[in-house]
């Protein structure tokens, strides 16, 4: 996995982020054993206990679920997986209009020029 991580926001927020990212992806399917927090620190290059912060709030989530001896394992509930990728959706589709707006467009041209786009790719 990729980390792409920058300045100002808290690393474990954004390394939660990317870990809900690679859930509703199917990167890491239902069911699925989670790598370890060390190794998953080790990939990013973050201290352990910032990895485990963020993981901890996976678990928070409902994404995933520890057991003392089998490690932590990705949800096999279908409907907390599709309620984040919905949420994840959301953000993008707002970030697709708020970018539009900024560029003086208004909604109802902001989505008449994605249904243009849809239409020349089908």
């Amino acid at each position: 996995m990729e980390w792409k991580l920058v300045e100002g926001r808290p690393i474990w927020i954004q390394l939660y982020e990317q870990l809900v990212y690679a859930i509703v992806s199917g990167r890491y399917p239902c069911g699925s054993r989670f790598p370890s927090v060390r190794e998953l620190a080790s990939q990013a290059q973050v201290n352990p206990n910032t990895m485990q912060r963020a993981l901890s709030q996976l678990d928070a989530a409902g994404l995933t679920y520890t057991q003392r001896t089998d490690g932590r394992t990705v949800t096999e509930n279908q409907t907390v997986i599709e309620i984040a990728r919905r949420t994840l959706a959301k953000e993008e589709i707002f970030r697709y209009l708020n970018g539009m707006k900024n560029l003086g467009y208004e909604k109802a041209q902001a989505v008449a020029m994605l249904e243009e786009e849809l239409a020349h790719e089908g």
